[in-house]
């Protein structure tokens, strides 16, 4: 039970706004040719992020608001792909103010969302650690939205190549398990996309207290 929040996940799943903008934002980023950010990656986002911290024993109110970023995370997409993490922490902050959300919960949401892209990204608070690791670790066939192979690119053709994905948690590990179709994408492809979200995602398990690990056709590559 979530215990001292006026401002529940279920709130900001139904709220409509949220819901345009969430549309929206992945309109955006198809026609730019990006891969799926729309409600399947955000709700897989959510979950694991907040399943993340239940499992490692943080209350109900730390997983409530890992949910809630992780459904946020994507929302500054609408502006523009460059520094989308800022502009949607920046869209985040309006959204739950006017939602009455208390300002200690609004900080964590939006200290998270800053925080989550690569390019800026750093474990600054739990919330932050798991939504970083929930976001880098959905690589998936069903995100390729080229239907012509002949056009695919790079990371399409490496999300495509991904025919089964897990992520396991225990007290001491988080671990990422990925089949690859070597047909449709080396792992040179795979690193050359994926290393550095790798990286950041062993930071992130480093700032919750526990090793991260991949393993790739059966192979331990971190």
């Amino acid at each position: 039970m979530v215990i001292n929040m006026n401002v529940t996940f279920e709130d900001v799943k139904n709220n409509r706004d949220i819901k345009a903008y969430i549309s929206k934002a992945d309109e955006s980023l198809l026609a730019l040719g990006y891969t799926e950010h729309s409600f399947a990656h955000v709700h897989k986002v959510s979950e694991l992020a907040g399943r993340i911290l239940q499992l490692l024993g943080y209350d109900d109110h730390q997983v409530e608001l890992a949910k809630i970023a992780g459904y946020l995370h994507d929302i500054g997409n609408i502006v523009n792909r460059v520094d989308h993490a800022q502009s949607g922490a920046v869209m985040a902050f309006r959204l739950l103010d006017r939602m009455n959300m208390s300002p200690e919960d609004i900080a964590t949401v939006v200290t998270a969302i800053g925080n989550h892209d690569e390019s800026t990204a750093f474990p600054v608070n739990p919330v932050a650690a798991a939504l970083i690791i929930a976001d880098k670790t959905d690589v998936r066939r069903s995100r390729v939205r080229n239907r012509s192979q002949a056009y695919f690119d790079i990371h399409d053709r490496v999300n495509y190549s991904v025919t089964a994905s897990k992520v396991h948690i225990t007290a001491e590990e988080i671990r990422l398990t990925l089949t690859i179709d070597t047909a449709n994408s080396t792992l040179m492809e795979y690193f050359e996309i994926f290393l550095g979200r790798m990286m950041l995602c062993k930071k992130a398990a480093e700032a919750l207290n526990v090793a991260f690990s991949l393993i790739i056709n059966g192979q331990q590559m971190m």
